[in-house]
C-alpha cells in the first residue's frame, strides 16, 4: 500500500492494509489492528487519531500523499491486543497461522445452537455473564471488555418498557433473563435458583442440581467458526437471510388465523357449566353405589360416602379444552379396600351397572392402559340396548377372545383424543370394543402350540403374525439383527413355535415338502443335530417353497428360451439353499439368503400365474390388475398374437383364485367363450357389488322402504351378462339404476373389506348423545400432570392460544387420533410447551419443574409428601398458581414480546424441517434421533440415551374381578365363624371377596416418535404412533411449513390453506359411481327420484 511521506508516525499508526484487515476481522475499533501497538489515549475525550493524509479535504489530495514506504528499521514488537501473548509482527508481515487462529477464535462464535441462549440485541454472543448478561467478554483482555462496556446501554425494566407495538425486528435488550435488571430477581420465594439461559446449565437450582451441560447435545461442526451478525446488520438479531417483510406477512397471517378460529374452538362458559352439572350428578351416583357396596357387601358400616369424589382433570382442568370434547373424571375413593384402581376391585363393574340403570351409556374398558368407563349422557335406544346386552353377557360368564380374528398385532387404544395423561393410549387389544377374560382352565404349553392353525383364505402374512403373537405369549422372542443372544429356554421355545408354524399350514403337501429339507427336519427329529431357526426365516422359506412347487405345475412357460433357462437356474438354486448340509450359518445371515432367493422366484411370471389368487380383503379391481400384468408379461413384447392362446389360461386361473366361494362358483358355471380378462373382471366386480348390497340390507344400512328396490337391483346385477350381448335398458331398469345411485354406498360395510378394529356396535357416536366423559380409576399422576399444564397456561396468555390453535390444526388435518396410529392431544400440548420453554428466544415459559419446586416449610408433612412423590415419581414443580398468575399479569416472567403469529411460525418451522431455522437461532427437531423431554434442561434427550431405539412388546398378566357366576375362577375359602349365643346379636360376617381371573394383555411400545412424560419418565406419550402415523404427522408439519413459507411470496403452491380439512384421496362414493358407470353406462341427466330430491333438500338445509 502507500504509506504517508512522514514516516515518523508509522510505528504508531501502522499501514492501511493492516488497518483494513483489522476492521474486517474485528468489526470493531479501527485502532485494534495487528500492525502496530495501541497509542496511549489522549487526555479527556479526543477524537480518534487519523493519519495526516486522511485529514485532507480533497480526495485527490489524500491520494497524492500516498507514496511508497521507505525501508523501516527493525523495532521491538509491540503487544498484540487481539492475541495476547503473541507479539505483533513488524512491518507488513501477515500474522502467522497461530495468530490468525487465535484472532478468529476471539472475533467469532463457535456454532453451538443449544449451548447458550442467543440474544437478539447487539449481536455479541458468548457464555452468559451473571453480572452483565450476555456480553462476549469472556476471552477478551481486560481493556477490551472495559472498552465494550463503555458504550452506554439503556437499563431495560418492566417499569420503563416501550409500550408501542412490538416488532420482531427492533433491537432487544441484551441482558440475561435473570440479570440484576431482570424483574425475575425481584421475586425470589424460598430458595434462590440461579436460572440462566435456556440451553445451558440454567434450569436447575444449584441446591438440587449440579451445573453441567445436558448429557445429550446436538453435535456441532468440528473446527468451524461462524460469525453471527447483530441488529446493526439489518436482521434484528435473527439469523441472516430472512426477508423481514416476508416474516412480518407470514406472522401476521398466522395471527389472523388465531383471531378467527381460536374463539370458536375453545369451550365456552355455558358448555363448561353444563358439564360441571353433569359431573355432580354422576358423582352422587358413584357415591351411592360405592357406599352401598362398602356397607352392605363388605360390612363396613362406618364408610363415609363423602370421601368418594369425582375430580375433573385433563383438558377441562388445564384450560386447553375445545368444544364438544370429552370430560376426564378421576374417581377418588381412598377409604375403599381394595382400592378402586386395584385389579381385584369390583368397583368399576359396580359403577358400570349403576350408571346403566340410570339410563346413561356406560361401558367399562379394562384392556386400556388404565381401566376407564366410557360414559355418555343421552345414548340412543339401540346403543343403550347393546350396552345392556354386553353387560348381561359378562354377568353370565360369557367370554370371548378375538386375538386371533385377524392377523393384526398392533397396539390399539381407547378412542379418546383428550389430553388425559393417563389414558390417552390404550393397550394392545386387537379390538378395544370387546373386553376379554382369560379362560379359567389355563392351556398347557403343548395345547397352545397345537392351537396354531392357518385358517381357510388366511394369508401367510396374517398366519405369521399369529405365530409371532404365540411366541411372545409363551415368553419367547424371535431372532433379529441386533437382538441379544437367546438363552436355552428362549431357543427351545422359538424352535417349538417354528415347528408348530410349519405343522399348522393349511396345505399338507407344502408341510410334507418342507419337512424333507435338512434345514427344517431337525425341528421334527430330535436325533438330528440342533439347528436354530427363526419365525421370519421359516416364513420366508414357506413362501419360497410354495413358489418352487408351482414350477412343477406350470401351464405356460416363459415367453423366450433365455428367460426359461434363467428361471430354471433360480429354482435349482433355491432347492440347494434349503438342502444345505452341515451346520447352518448364522440365522440372520441365512434368513437374508432365503429372502433374496425367494424374491428372485417371485419375478418368474409363469410361477406367478400358478399361485395367482385373490388376497384376503383385496378389491376385485386390484386383483384383476395383477392378473392383467402377468398376462402381458407372459405374452411378451411384440408377440400379441400369443394373446389368443394365453388369454383362456389366464382367465381360468383368475376365476379359480377368487376368494369368495359363491362368486367363484357362479363364474366357473358361466360360459365365457371369447370373453376377455377385462369382461370377466367386470363380472366379478358386479357380483361382489350384489353381495355388498345384500349385506347392507342385513346390517340395516337402508330403510325398510328401500328393501324391495335393493333386492330388485341385486337380481338385475346377477342376471346381467358381460360378453357384449346385453339387451338395452328399459325405462323401469333405468329408473331403478338411478334410484340406486342415490342410496348410501354399500361397499363401506362390505365383508370384503378388512374389519375396522376400532369400530363396533358399542362405539359411541361423536354427536347426538349428550355429554361424554371418561371415568378413570388410576389418575393420581394425571392430576399432578394436569396441574402442571394449568400452571403453564397461566404463565403467559399466548400459551393457551397456541395450544388451542395447534389442537384444532391437528384435528382438521386428521393427525389427532391416537387409536388410529397418530398422536393424542396431550402429545401436541407437550410439543407446543417444548417449543415455548426451550426453543423460543427469549423463552416464553420458564421450566416449572426446575424452579421454585421446593414447597413452603409451613405445610404439614403429609401434604408435603403428597405433593412431592406420587406412585414413586417426583412430582415437584412450581405449582403456586396464584404467584404465577400474578407475575404473568405484571409481565415479569419473561422478556419475549413476539406475537402469537411469530411463535406459531417458529413452531411449525421447528417441527417441519431439520435444517437451520429462520425464526430463531438453531435447527429443527430431529424426529429420528431426539426425544422431547419437557422436564430436562434444553428439552432434548437422545433415543439412545433413553434406550428407546426399537419397538418392544410386553406381555402383561393381571388379576381382575371375575363375572359373578360359578366358574373355575379363584374363590377364597370362607372361614368358620363361631355360633352366636342365644339372645346375643351375631356379628355381621363380611361376604366373600370377589372371585378373580387372570387377564393377559399385549402391550406394544413404539418409539418412532418419542415424547417423554414429565413425571412418568419411562412412558412414551407418542407410543401409539405407528409407521403410517409418523409419516402422516411429519407430512402435515412439512405441508404446514411449506404453506407458511409461501405466504407473502409471488408464487403459490398447490397445497391449499393451512386449515383445510383433510380428505382421503380415495373417495368411496365416487368409486361406486365409477363402477356403476362401467356396469350400466354413464348416468343420465333425468329428473331425480323422490329420494334424491329429499337428499338434495337436506343438503341445501345443511349448507
Amino acid at each position: 500500500m502507500f504509506p504517508h511521506k512522514d514516516t515518523t508516525t508509522g510505528q504508531d499508526v501502522g499501514n492501511l492494509e493492516d488497518r483494513l484487515r483489522g476492521l474486517i476481522l474485528s468489526n470493531s475499533d479501527p485502532m485494534l489492528i495487528p500492525g502496530g501497538g495501541r497509542p496511549a489515549p489522549p487526555p479527556g475525550l479526543q477524537p480518534p487519531y487519523m493519519p495526516p493524509p486522511m485529514l485532507e479535504s480533497n480526495i485527490h489530495g489524500q491520494h497524492d500523499n500516498f507514496l511508497p514506504y521507505p525501508p523501516q528499521p527493525p523495532f521491538e514488537a509491540a503487544p498484540n491486543p487481539l492475541a495476547p501473548g503473541l507479539a505483533s509482527p513488524p512491518g507488513r508481515k501477515r500474522p502467522n497461522q497461530a495468530q490468525r487462529r487465535q484472532m478468529n477464535a476471539q472475533l467469532s462464535i463457535p456454532i453451538e445452537p443449544r449451548g447458550v441462549q442467543v440474544g437478539r440485541g447487539n449481536g455479541f454472543y458468548g457464555p452468559p455473564n451473571v453480572q452483565y448478561g450476555y456480553q462476549n467478554t469472556a476471552n477478551r483482555p481486560p481493556h477490551q471488555g472495559q472498552r465494550y462496556n463503555q458504550h452506554a446501554q439503556p437499563q431495560y425494566s418492566p417499569h420503563f418498557q416501550n409500550h408501542g407495538p412490538a416488532s420482531p425486528y427492533s433491537p432487544r435488550p441484551n441482558y440475561q433473563q435473570h440479570s440484576p435488571q431482570s424483574p425475575m430477581n425481584h421475586y425470589q420465594p424460598g430458595s434462590t435458583p440461579q436460572t440462566q439461559s435456556r440451553q445451558g446449565p440454567n434450569h436447575f437450582s444449584p441446591q438440587h442440581q449440579p451445573q453441567y451441560q445436558n448429557a445429550y447435545s446436538r453435535p456441532a461442526p468440528q473446527n468451524r467458526q461462524l460469525y453471527q451478525p447483530g441488529p446493526q446488520n439489518g436482521q434484528g438479531g435473527r439469523p441472516f437471510g430472512q426477508n423481514p417483510q416476508e416474516l412480518t406477512t407470514q406472522s401476521s397471517h398466522l395471527e389472523w388465523l388465531v383471531e378467527r378460529y381460536v374463539p370458536s374452538v375453545g369451550i365456552d362458559r355455558q358448555e363448561e357449566a353444563e358439564k360441571e352439572t353433569f359431573r355432580a350428578v354422576v358423582e352422587l351416583a358413584c357415591r351411592e353405589a360405592i357406599a352401598e357396596h362398602e356397607q352392605t357387601e363388605l360390612g363396613n358400616e362406618k364408610f363415609d360416602p363423602s370421601t368418594v369424589q369425582l375430580q375433573c382433570f385433563g383438558s377441562m382442568r388445564s384450560g386447553f379444552a375445545t368444544k364438544a370434547s370429552d370430560m376426564d373424571l378421576a374417581l377418588l375413593t381412598p377409604k375403599s379396600v381394595p382400592a378402586a384402581d386395584s385389579p381385584e376391585s369390583v368397583i368399576p363393574r359396580i359403577l358400570e351397572k349403576k350408571l346403566l340403570s340410570l339410563g346413561y351409556g356406560a361401558r367399562l374398558l379394562t384392556r386400556t392402559r388404565v381401566p376407564i368407563i366410557k360414559l355418555c349422557q343421552k345414548p340412543t335406544e339401540k346403543l343403550l340396548s347393546d350396552l345392556l346386552e354386553e353387560r348381561q353377557k359378562w354377568e353370565s360368564g360369557f367370554t370371548s377372545d378375538h386375538e386371533d380374528d385377524d392377523g393384526h398385532h398392533e397396539t390399539v387404544v381407547s378412542p379418546a383424543v383428550n389430553e388425559n395423561p393417563s389414558k390417552q393410549e390404550g393397550e394392545a387389544s386387537p379390538s378395544p370394543a370387546v373386553e376379554t377374560h382369560e379362560k379359567g382352565n389355563i392351556e398347557s404349553y403343548d395345547e397352545k402350540l397345537a392351537s396354531l392353525k392357518q385358517k381357510d383364505q388366511q394369508s401367510l402374512g396374517d398366519y405369521c403374525n399369529l405365530a409371532k403373537r404365540l411366541l411372545r405369549r409363551l415368553g419367547g422372542r424371535d431372532i433379529t439383527l441386533n437382538s441379544p443372544e437367546l438363552n436355552d429356554r428362549e431357543s427351545k421355545i422359538l424352535n417349538d413355535v417354528c415347528r408348530a408354524f410349519i405343522s399348522g399350514l393349511s396345505s399338507e403337501s407344502l408341510t410334507t415338502r418342507l419337512r424333507q429339507y435338512q434345514s427344517i427336519s431337525p425341528l421334527f427329529d430330535s436325533s438330528l443335530p440342533f439347528v436354530q431357526r427363526s419365525i421370519h426365516g421359516v416364513w420366508t422359506q414357506i413362501e419360497g417353497e410354495r413358489l418352487a412347487m408351482a414350477w412343477e405345475s406350470r401351464p405356460l412357460t416363459e415367453p423366450d428360451d433365455k428367460l426359461e433357462f434363467e428361471a430354471l437356474n433360480l429354482v435349482e438354486a433355491w432347492r440347494k439353499l434349503q438342502d444345505r448340509t452341515g451346520s447352518l450359518m448364522e440365522p440372520t445371515i441365512y434368513n437374508r439368503q432365503l429372502f433374496m432367493a425367494s424374491e428372485k422366484l417371485k419375478r418368474i411370471n409363469s410361477i406367478q400365474l400358478v399361485v395367482l389368487e385373490q388376497i384376503q380383503h383385496e378389491d376385485p379391481v386390484y386383483y384383476q390388475a395383477r392378473a392383467q400384468k402377468i398376462m402381458d408379461d407372459l405374452t411378451g413384447q411384440g408377440q400379441s398374437f400369443l394373446g389368443s392362446s394365453v388369454m383362456p389360461i389366464v382367465v381360468a386361473h383368475y376365476i379359480s383364485g377368487i376368494g369368495n366361494g359363491r362368486i367363484r362358483n357362479v363364474l366357473q358355471a358361466t360360459s365365457h367363450g371369447e370373453s376377455t380378462l377385462r369382461q370377466v373382471g367386470l363380472h366379478h366386480r358386479a357380483l361382489q357389488l350384489a353381495l355388498d348390497f345384500e349385506h347392507a340390507l342385513e346390517v340395516g344400512t337402508y330403510p325398510a322402504s328401500e328393501r324391495p328396490h335393493v333386492e330388485q337391483y341385486v337380481t338385475l346385477l346377477r342376471s346381467r351378462k358381460f360378453n357384449g350381448t346385453d339387451d338395452p335398458q328399459n325405462e323401469i331398469e333405468a329408473d331403478l339404476i338411478a334410484r340406486m345411485r342415490t342410496l348410501p354406498d354399500p361397499t363401506l360395510t362390505s365383508l370384503n373389506k378388512p374389519r375396522d378394529r376400532y369400530k363396533d356396535h358399542l362405539e359411541f357416536p361423536k354427536t347426538d348423545i349428550g355429554i361424554q366423559c371418561d371415568i378413570n380409576f388410576s389418575a393420581q399422576l394425571a392430576i399432578h400432570n394436569t396441574q402442571l399444564l394449568r400452571c403453564y397456561s397461566q404463565s403467559d396468555p399466548r400459551v393457551k392460544l397456541m395450544i388451542l390453535f395447534v389442537k384444532h390444526w391437528a384435528k382438521v388435518r386428521g393427525v389427532n387420533t391416537p387409536y388410529r396410529g397418530t398422536l393424542s392431544s396431550y402429545g401436541y400440548v407437550l410439543m407446543v410447551l417444548h417449543y415455548l420453554v426451550n426453543i423460543a428466544q427469549p423463552f416464553v415459559c420458564q421450566n416449572l419443574q426446575s424452579i421454585h419446586k421446593d414447597l413452603p416449610p409451613y405445610l404439614p408433612p403429609a401434604e408435603v409428601e403428597a405433593l412431592t412423590i406420587c406412585q414413586g415419581r417426583d412430582v415437584r414443580f412450581w405449582r403456586n398458581e396464584g404467584e404465577i398468575k400474578n407475575l404473568a399479569d405484571r409481565k415479569m416472567l419473561n422478556h419475549n414480546h413476539d406475537s402469537v403469529g411469530l411463535l406459531l411460525r417458529g413452531f411449525f418451522e421447528y417441527y417441519g424441517q431439520t435444517g437451520q431455522m429462520t425464526t430463531v437461532n438453531g435447527r429443527g427437531f430431529d424426529w429420528g434421533r431426539e426425544v422431547l423431554s419437557l422436564r430436562t434442561q434444553g428439552g432434548i434427550l437422545s433415543k439412545q440415551e433413553k434406550g428407546w431405539v426399537g419397538a418392544k412388546t410386553v406381555i402383561q398378566t393381571t388379576t381382575i374381578a371375575a363375572p359373578p357366576t360359578p366358574s373355575s375362577a379363584n374363590t377364597p375359602e370362607a372361614t368358620d365363624q363361631p355360633e352366636a349365643s342365644p339372645g346375643v346379636d351375631a356379628p355381621k360376617t363380611p361376604k366373600l371377596q370377589a372371585k378373580t381371573v387372570e387377564e393377559t394383555k399385549e402391550i406394544r411400545h413404539r418409539y418412532l416418535f418419542a415424547i417423554e412424560d414429565p413425571f412418568e419418565l419411562d412412558h412414551n406419550v407418542a407410543r401409539t404412533v405407528t409407521h403410517n402415523g409418523i409419516v402422516s404427522i411429519r407430512d402435515e408439519f412439512r405441508r404446514a411449513w411449506k404453506i407458511i413459507r409461501g405466504i407473502g411470496k409471488t408464487w403459490e403452491g398447490n397445497d391449499g390453506q393451512l386449515l383445510d380439512p383433510f380428505t382421503s384421496a380415495a373417495d368411496e362414493k365416487s368409486g361406486l359411481q365409477a363402477l356403476m358407470n362401467l356396469i350400466h353406462g354413464p348416468a343420465s341427466t333425468t329428473t331425480p327420484t323422490p329420494a334424491s330430491e329429499a337428499e338434495a333438500e337436506e343438503g341445501k338445509t345443511a349448507a
